[in-house]
């Protein structure tokens, strides 16, 4: 249902098979719940990657997770991206949704560049500048309130990146005229109905059925159109 990981997951792809059969040395920068660190164990080998969240209890919980599943190339550790060292160590740094949420964005992306070795890629999706919080009543609450900025667009990050050394290798806008469409059906309906009442639960099974068909074929949709906007953006860098 979230049409964001589907641009990732296809673009985390595509960087693999350009490392050919190489151990890919990974930096998850911002981890969450880490969903994206699980796939990358499962879908990036031979690989080792070091996932990182400013959040203990989440690095807490992948880490029990992982233990769990007896996921061994991967380690966790506690760390704030506006003060990371690491220095060339890195073929990959993966950063998902979280840009948006720190102020100091130029330091961590000349972090980013030091911990790259040369010939590395980042990953960074994030909200663009085209999406907008989305509210239209005094009493509704902005999903992007918690952000340090509404979002990038291509320009933004080239501006920011390249002076620092780094080449686009990819942009491309989500979340176009189809995505927002299946957001808004998948979503942010439900979860509108969700906030009147608890009591939706019981219609949810049934809302979906009618409408789940038509969300996923909106989201095949964005996800082979070339949007001009979108209110994400999927950006790919390379250290030159």
């Amino acid at each position: 249902m979230f049409l964001r990981s589907w641009y990732v997951r296809r673009e985390l792809k595509k960087l693999r098979r350009k490392f050919g059969s190489s151990t890919l040395e990974i930096y998850d920068a911002g981890s969450g719940f880490g969903q994206y660190t699980y796939f990358m164990s499962k879908k990036m080998n031979p690989s080792k990657i070091f996932s990182v969240d400013v959040k203990e209890d989440w690095i807490a919980d992948c880490r029990k997770f992982f233990s769990k599943k007896k996921i061994s190339n991967v380690s966790f550790a506690v760390e704030d991206l506006t003060r990371i060292n690491h220095q060339e160590k890195f073929d990959l740094i993966v950063c998902i949704d979280v840009m948006e949420h720190i102020a100091e964005d130029q330091k961590v992306f000349s972090n980013f560049y030091n911990a790259l070795k040369r010939g590395g890629y980042i990953l960074i999706n994030s909200p663009s500048i085209y999406g907008g919080s989305d509210v239209h009543q005094d009493d509704e609450e902005s999903f992007i309130g918690e952000h340090a900025r509404d979002g990038y667009s291509k320009e933004d990050l080239e501006a920011k990146l390249q002076v620092l050394g780094f080449s686009t290798y990819k942009c491309r806008y989500t979340y176009g005229f189809w995505g927002d469409k299946a957001w808004r059906l998948g979503i942010k309906y439900p979860m509108l109905l969700l906030n009147i009442s608890k009591l939706f639960l019981i219609i949810l099974p049934l809302y979906y059925l009618l409408t789940f068909p038509f969300t996923l074929i909106m989201m095949n949709m964005d996800f082979v159109t070339k949007n001009r906007i979108g209110s994400g953006i999927n950006f790919v860098a390379k250290k030159e």
